[in-house]
């Protein structure tokens, strides 16, 4: 098959969401209409009665929540899904923002009756900053929630987007009946008991067809007032204003209960954007080049606790990615080459010997790789829009044992380098200050700490606002800054000098009194914010 032919029958798409709106739930029943499982997990009141296949740290299954993002292959309808399941929790949302830099696609699931929260603002603001096709799944249909219009209304204003419903809910709550199928005219009749998925589907091209009385009753007239209202309000489907970002089709069903999936699942295939360019420091990456190009966008140690591996997650840009061919290692500048590259199933693992653009590979790393890293067959370039953030919250790193110093060193090194958390190491008395933006990252950290590397650590609140990237034409100026400054200056894990600032005040008046100096809030200065 030829790489055109390889990259016409891939889709690539993450999963995002508040917490608890279903999207582990919506992950596992895709996977089950692909075959790739055979029985879902349950996330419940969180406590898991069986272990979600998408979550596989120990704190994840204890907690009931995702906190990595899972990397997960399937085929559905002889095209090849690449599926990233992110973290809902607003502690990762940074892991999230790498994520949505590997894929072309996003499914954004919301809960029918929270509506719009919160963390759905924010990780659709990071959708529209690239443009992202997004489309929507209106979750829990069928407990007592919002009024579908009202819903469709909030999505538009809250998440700056247009929307085109292309199912439509039959009732809700406790009377929901199923959904109309506004892009096929057909109906799915909705079943709380059904536990196995079927083909449910009635042709009905005719809403004034009698067997539609016959179907759903006393609400059919409702649903007859309801699609003339939409084609009347709603603008039929541009699929170049989706693939721009700017229209989303919209979802309803049940994930819990395996109701609306498939038809989200269908539409999915058919209209998604196949593997897309990538830009770098250099040109654009089309995906239809010859030659091989791929980014680093997430490593992951001890995905199996018993050979304490570490995994470097490579996206696939452009060409063909070859098992025990060497690369050129962009940053380091050295040769390397993979003798075990591995496409997952959650924890499963299966060695692979090519992929194309749109997979995401995983190669077993030593600590070669950091995240961002490019990777090609010879091409000086890196590809862009994997920054790190400033943290909201910093506190410093307090060995419990020092006996267990060298531990403690090896996991908080490997930890942050998964990018859980950033280390800011004061060359004053080598003091480890770990920065995150929630406190839940904290309690992941010292979990793991303890279970996977055998340290055990407490961390210390430090009273900063806000880590700063420092640079300087110059170097006068940048040195006397830092002299100043000494006990708020900091190295990243890079050696790049940050100056912790303590408060939104004292980082106004520096940048007054230094302007030679350049304070970047992200960690990629030719992007950064100025």
């Amino acid at each position: 098959m030829s790489l055109k032919e390889e990259i016409t029958r891939r889709k690539t798409f993450a999963i995002i969401s508040h917490p608890d709106a279903g999207k582990t739930t919506l992950t596992e029943k895709f996977l089950l209409f692909g075959g790739a499982i055979q029985t879902a997990g349950a996330v419940k009141s969180n406590k898991i009665t069986k272990t979600a296949a998408s979550d596989f740290m120990d704190i994840e299954r204890q907690r009931g929540i995702s906190v990595a993002t899972s990397v997960m292959g399937f085929e559905y309808k002889n095209m090849l899904i690449n599926l990233l399941d992110t973290p809902g929790h607003r502690d990762f949302a940074e892991d999230t923002y790498r994520t949505l830099t590997a894929v072309d696609s996003v499914i954004l699931v919301v809960d029918s009756v929270k509506g719009v929260e919160a963390q759905t603002e924010r990780l659709m603001e990071v959708c529209r900053m690239r443009d992202t096709p997004v489309i929507i799944f209106v979750n829990k249909m069928d407990l007592e929630g919002r009024d579908p219009f009202d819903i469709l209304d909030e999505l538009e204003e809250k998440l700056s987007i247009n929307v085109r419903p292309f199912s439509w809910p039959i009732s809700k709550g406790y009377s929901f009946k199923g959904v109309y199928n506004l892009f096929e005219k057909s109906l799915n009749l909705f079943d709380a008991n059904k536990t196995k998925i079927a083909d449910n589907d009635i042709k009905i091209t005719d809403l004034n067809d009698p067997q539609l009385d016959e179907l759903v009753g006393e609400d059919a007239d409702q649903l007859r007032e309801d699609v003339e209202l939409i084609e009347g309000v709603y603008e039929p489907l541009d699929n170049n204003e989706y693939l721009s970002g700017n229209l989303a089709p919209v979802f309803f069903g049940s994930a819990m209960n395996n109701f609306g999936v498939r038809e989200l699942l269908d539409t999915f295939v058919q209209l998604a954007p196949f593997p897309q360019g990538r830009s770098t420091n250099v040109r654009v990456v089309e995906p239809t080049e010859e030659k091989f190009t791929g980014f680093i966008f997430k490593i992951h140690a001890n995905i199996d606790p018993k050979h304490r591996d570490r995994i470097a997650f490579l996206r696939v840009c452009s060409g063909t990615f070859e098992r025990n061919k060497f690369f050129n290692h962009v940053r380091l500048q050295k040769k390397v080459k993979f003798a075990n590259p591995a496409t997952f199933m959650a924890r499963a693992k299966n060695v692979v010997d090519e992929a194309f653009p749109g997979d995401v590979v995983g190669l077993y790393d030593t600590g070669t790789f950091k995240i961002g890293d490019t990777l090609t067959e010879g091409e000086q370039m890196q590809f862009q829009g994997i920054p790190s953030f400033s943290p909201e919250i910093f506190k410093e790193l307090i060995n419990k044992d020092p006996m267990k110093s060298k531990q403690l060193e090896k996991g908080i090194q490997q930890l942050t380098d998964e990018g859980v958390a950033q280390l800011f190491i004061r060359e004053i008395g080598s003091r480890k200050i770990v920065g995150t933006v929630g406190e839940l990252q904290f309690e992941v950290i010292q979990y793991r700490l303890e279970h996977e590397y055998g340290a055990k650590c407490e961390f210390v609140p430090k009273n900063y606002f806000k880590a700063c990237w420092i640079t300087s034409d110059n170097e006068e100026k940048l040195d006397e800054f830092k002299r100043i400054k000494s006990l708020e200056i900091v190295q990243d894990k890079d050696n790049n000098d940050v100056y912790l600032a303590p408060s939104q005040f004292l980082l106004d008046m520096e940048r007054n009194n230094f302007p030679e100096i350049e304070f970047h809030f992200t960690s990629e200065f030719k992007t950064a914010e100025a």
